[in-house]
């Protein structure tokens, strides 16, 4: 991992304007999405079951919001 240019530096005794901004660096640098994946490994076959199923969440959401509304008379 990088790590070059992950610093941010407090002004004016704002804490939480540097802490908003760093937190803004780190997410936009996926540095958490990339810890949490090498956590612990997780097999291939998993990885396709677990992409399979998002696939179908997102499937069904796209379908539910193609239906017309219910008649509520």
């Amino acid at each position: 991992m990088n790590l070059k240019g992950r610093k941010v530096l407090i002004q004016d005794d704002n804490f939480e304007k540097a802490l908003r901004k760093f937190k803004k660096k780190i997410s936009e640098s996926n540095m958490l999405l990339e810890l949490q994946t090498r956590q612990q490994y997780i097999k291939p076959s998993i990885k396709r079951k677990i992409a399979k199923s998002y696939a179908e969440k997102r499937w069904k959401k796209y379908l539910a919001s193609q239906e017309l509304p219910k008649k509520l008379f």
